[in-house]
């Protein structure tokens, strides 16, 4: 499976074919994304973007909005491509998960920052924090969004301690949500093959 590349309007499926493709490879497309989510504590889910999901996301909004015409295509491409890791960098989608409204609205109200405060470390290097949200802000002086999307990039020698076998962690130094998890081997080495 790919996970880096170039996302073109010619490199799309057509509907016809992609509604035959989707059926059989679904279960394999939903395993990689769940391969390159990484939860931390109770709340957080950092789903790591791909060229396979993101090329995913693109094909099921083409699929469920039947867009099937050049200027269309091309929006939908616009709106994801730039959510795809291109070799120095891992990009993902942060997502806030509080199932229950109340809580939900306390929370977001208490996190405000929260997409700044993420970060990955890579052994023996120093923390890289995320950079949030370069599309449009996601947040105001009231509360943060539940969904963020983030950008950490690597200098060259943590993308080679990676690609070598280093640990990873992915931590928030949040005041409201301090916590951090070592992501796993299976995981890493997903996310190895995005580096370069």
């Amino acid at each position: 499976m790919k996970t880096t590349g170039k996302i073109t309007r010619e490199s799309l499926m057509t509907l016809e074919a992609y509604s035959k493709y989707r059926k059989e490879n679904k279960p394999a497309i939903i395993a990689h994304r769940k391969l390159r989510s990484v939860r931390l504590g109770e709340h957080v889910n950092l789903q790591f973007e791909s060229e396979t999901s993101i090329r995913y996301q693109i094909q099921e909004m083409l699929r469920i909005e039947k867009i099937f015409e050049e200027e269309g295509i091309e929006q939908e491409i616009e709106a994801y491509a730039p959510l795809m890791p291109d070799g120095t960098n891992w990009k993902g989608t942060l997502m806030l998960e509080y199932p229950d409204v109340s809580e939900r609205k306390r929370e977001l109200a208490r996190l405000i920052g929260v997409e700044d405060r993420m970060f990955v470390e890579v052994e023996g290097h120093a923390r890289v924090y995320a950079i949030a949200d370069e599309d449009m802000d996601r947040e105001n002086d009231e509360k943060t969004s539940a969904v963020h999307f983030v950008r950490f990039e690597l200098d060259p020698a943590m993308r080679a301690a990676v690609k070598a076998g280093a640990g990873v962690k992915l931590g928030c130094d949040h005041t409201h949500y301090p916590a951090h998890v070592n992501i796993s081997a299976e995981t890493l080495a997903s996310l190895a093959g995005d580096l370069v």
